[in-house]
């Protein structure tokens, strides 16, 4: 039984360990009926092992490489290379020689060999690593062949795949190599199969990319490459450029370029009939790995051999539905401002709160709205909703309606209003009269309830406290989803929608809400923004706790406040805050996410940054700003009104479309308020329980319980068994769904559908989004992913993914918003009327297309921006 080598039919993926990534692939592939597999065997991780593991010198480097971070590129390349001399410089020990030239034997000693590295982190569901160590192709002899595997395992270090290693979290001295020497196949024509379509994501639809020669002019790309689409065994898409080189083996071994005739150039690479042979091939190794594979094939006298096949892991997941038809789903995150990974407890959480079909995916939540778009009544209030809210996404949902037979048409509209789509459906129908009351009576009745939960929760424990939470759940729902409550908030949206329009018919008046909306009742987002303007002015006068808070932002920074001058007021003043805001946090849909009063010191930088910007009494100054513009701008519109013909009659409507506007438009951030205000109370009652397992020794750590959701935590708190396999497991699926971009829109098929703006009046460098907030403005931009990394100065523009009311704290210093996510009435998008900062959202890879540091120019009426 060799030690060191093993054949293909001896390995598979649970030899993970042993043969690497690539290995157990071929192993696999081997054992699948009708597929051509090359034949040849790994040199397992034992022999990189036995040469590395007691090299002094060596450890020496990797422990230098550890201290690392990915940006250090001069280090690291000065550290890799020596560790790659270091490894090819060690001579192969005779035990490991003899196992390798008996399998060279047994293959035929005389034929040519592609030498392959095999990284135990490599082609793995979680991360590619393709790419990251080296192949040789065409080695011919002995002595070359273990020369390459040296050079195979030296190509662990390369710069490449070092930084990759740094980047994905992977320790270098984890990942060990094994090697690949492979029978060598000359094609006539060579290339990658993926059958899922990589640019769509659509499952159903194989993408082949082909070239004549080996497949290395390809993916190197010293050649274009023919392209192949093929949807149910029948190809739908061809292109085929011109391809001017070939790279083929050399007699002598290695591989030289050669140039292609000209009346070759553009000859279809494969015939129809191959295409269609090799999409069977792909569908047999997808069917195989139970997942869409990146394959790497060849062709040599018409027969297809597989190289390799890899998970393709850059793949959105498809939400699950329960039945084989076609469906349409819409992301949750987009319109709630996060598209951050929730966890599991979280999504569970937040799915028991929902209304509407709601399915996780990747880590996110979905809303199925096929049944809503089956027929023409149904469909056009959603239409209508999402196109004054998020444009992207109506275009998208337009290009799906448009197919052909994908929804299945229906004329029954059955459904509750609100059924399937969210909230758009509930926001279509609902209408209240234009009674101030209604929003203060909807606040007292939350505040209310949440008084009475907290009073009512402290009694309850083990099974009756999960019982007690979701019954609370209902009551919640019935609070949140009140028909009053949506008729607010659409009535504001609504009056807001006509005044943009009218103003602009009668007056060329662009976004005149903008400007009424400021400094409404009833807003508490802004007003926690403005509240943490006057918790600065508390700490003003004592300089000894304004150094204290400089030098000190540990999570014990209040119980240490009481012993300075002035500690005990501004404590007071600091909790005074968190009782009324300190269930906030960024992403605090998610349950599971630090609230402010569980980490005071995140708000230290935020009331630093205020008392550094703001003049004391800037709270009631900016709120009076604010208010005297808004009715500024009324007067000055009903005066413009009177003027025109019908002018009394066009003045009394736009004063009560005024008038709703300044009723409800600050309602629209009340209700997730009331969410995350009773969230934070279950989370409190909850983490009790967690503590008592962390006791009895169930769980590891308190926070093991938000990776289950709150059935299977209910579970555990009964039966005290919790199998550790599933925390472990729920993390590493969170860190593969972090580093994936959730979809606005998403098919059952897993297709994304991206939808586009529509505008052709723009300037010709304008990078566009959606107008939310009017005004131009010119700044510098910041360009920040979380906030708590924010380093604001007074008159950046911020730009960022998305935000949510814990950002607010931002907004006073900042004078433009630029986001990647959002729509009209999302977060950033109300804050930043309220405040009167100019502000595009929705903008696709902004914080990629917009550099942290760069001047930049904000238009917020015609939405677009502009690098300056």
């Amino acid at each position: 039984m060799n030690k060191y080598v093993l054949g293909f039919q001896q390995t598979d993926r649970s030899k993970l360990t042993v043969v690497g990534g690539k290995g157990a692939s071929l192993g696999e592939l081997s054992k699948i009926n009708g597929i051509q597999v090359p034949d040849g065997f790994c040199v397992t991780t034992a022999a990189y092992k036995k040469i590395t593991e007691n090299d002094r010198e060596l450890g020496g480097l990797l422990n230098d490489l550890a201290q690392l971070k990915a940006s250090n590129s001069r280090e690291i390349s000065a550290i890799s290379a020596k560790l790659r001399k270091l490894i090819e410089e060690t001579t192969i020990p005779q035990d490991i020689a003899e196992e390798v030239a008996g399998s060279l034997a047994k293959l035929g000693d005389k034929l040519a060999f592609a030498v392959r590295s095999s990284a135990t982190a490599e082609d793995l569901p979680t991360a590619s690593f393709a790419g990251q160590q080296d192949t040789y192709l065409n080695i011919l002899g002995q002595g070359a062949i273990l020369k390459h595997i040296s050079k195979c395992w030296a190509s662990l270090f390369t710069e490449r795949a070092v930084v990759y290693r740094i980047q994905n979290g992977f320790d270098h001295r984890a990942v060990q190599l094994s090697v690949v020497v492979q029978k060598m196949v000359f094609p006539e024509v060579a290339g990658i199969l993926f059958t899922a379509d990589p640019i769509t994501s659509n499952r159903k639809i194989l993408s082949i990319d082909a070239s004549f020669g080996l497949g290395e002019a390809m993916v190197s790309g010293l050649v274009s490459a023919d392209n192949y689409r093929v949807l149910d065994g029948a190809i739908i898409d061809k292109r085929i450029p011109a391809k001017k080189l070939a790279i083929y083996a050399s007699k002598d071994g290695g591989t030289k370029a050669q140039d292609i005739e000209s009346g070759q150039q553009d000859r279809q690479a494969l015939t129809d009939e191959q295409i269609l042979r090799l999409a069977r091939v792909g569908r047999e190794i997808e069917k195989h790995f139970g997942s869409p594979q990146d394959i790497e094939w060849c062709l040599a006298e018409d027969v297809f051999f597989i190289v390799q096949s890899r998970p393709i892991t850059t793949l959105f997941p498809i939400p699950e539905a329960n039945d084989r038809g076609n469906h349409v789903y819409l992301s949750v995150g987009h319109q709630q401002m996060m598209t951050d990974t929730i966890k599991p407890f979280g999504l569970s959480i937040f799915l028991l709160t929902a209304h509407g079909t709601m399915h996780p995916a990747g880590g996110r939540l979905f809303v199925d709205v096929t049944s809503r778009l089956a027929s023409p009544a149904s469909r056009k209030p959603v239409m209508d909703v999402l196109g004054k809210s998020d444009p992207l996404t109506k275009d998208a949902l337009v290009t799906i309606v448009a197919r052909e037979g994908f929804i299945k048409p229906s004329q029954a509209d059955d459904e509750a209003p609100g059924r399937g789509t969210g909230n758009t459906g509930f926001l279509a129908h609902a209408q209240v009269e234009n009674d101030p009351a209604i929003a203060s009576d909807l606040i007292k009745r939350n505040q209310l309830g949440i008084e009475a939960l907290k009073h009512a929760i402290q009694t309850k424990s083990g099974s009756e406290l999960f019982a007690f939470i979701l019954e609370d759940i209902q009551r919640l729902k019935k609070i949140v989803f009140d028909p009053r409550s949506m008729g607010v908030i659409m009535g504001a949206m609504n009056a807001a929608l006509w005044l943009n329009d009218k103003m602009g018919e009668w007056l060329g008046e662009k976004n005149a809400a903008d400007t009424l909306s400021r400094s409404v009742p009833n807003n508490i987002t802004s007003e926690m923004g403005l509240a943490l303007l006057d918790v600065a002015d508390a700490i003003r006068p004592y300089p000894e706790v304004l150094e204290y808070l400089q030098q000190r932002k540990e999570d014990d920074l209040l119980d240490e406040l009481a012993k300075l001058k002035g500690g005990s007021e501004v404590r007071a003043a600091i909790c005074a805050y968190l009782e009324k805001y300190g269930m906030r946090c960024a992403g605090e849909i998610d349950i599971t996410t630090t609230r402010w009063s569980e980490k005071p010191a995140t708000l230290v930088p935020l009331i630093l940054s205020n008392i550094k910007t703001f003049e004391p009494g800037a709270s009631k100054q900016r709120f009076e700003t604010g208010l005297q513009e808004a009715l500024s701008k009324e007067r000055e519109l009903l005066e413009q009104l009177k003027q025109l013909p019908d002018g009394e009659q066009k003045a009394a409507e736009t004063q009560q479309k005024i008038s709703i506007v300044r009723n409800f438009a600050g309602y629209r951030e009340y209700p997730k308020y009331s969410i995350v205000s009773r969230y934070f109370v279950y989370k409190k009652a909850l983490l009790k329980e967690a503590e008592s397992l962390l006791q009895d020794g169930v769980i590891r750590n308190k926070e093991d319980v938000f990776w289950l959701t709150f059935e299977e935590f209910r579970a555990v708190v009964l039966t005290r068994k919790l199998d550790p396999q599933v925390v472990s497991r729920r993390k590493d699926e969170y860190k593969v769904y972090e580093k994936l971009i959730p979809p606005r829109v998403i098919t059952s098929d897993g297709e994304i559908v991206t939808g586009r703006y529509k505008r052709d009046e723009l300037p010709a460098d304008a990078i566009v989004g959606l107008a939310v907030s009017s005004g131009v403005v010119e700044g510098r931009a910041r360009v920040i992913l979380k906030m708590e990394d924010a380093d604001i100065e007074d008159g950046d523009i911020l730009v960022t993914a998305f935000t949510d009311p814990s950002w607010t704290a931002l907004f006073v210093s900042i004078k433009g918003l630029v986001t990647e996510v959002g729509g009209l009435m999302t977060h950033g998008a109300v804050i930043a009327r309220e405040y009167g900062l100019p502000a595009v959202v929705g903008v696709e890879a902004a914080t990629k297309l917009i550099k942290d540091g760069q001047r930049i120019r904000v238009n917020g009426t015609d939405g677009y921006v502009e690098i300056v």
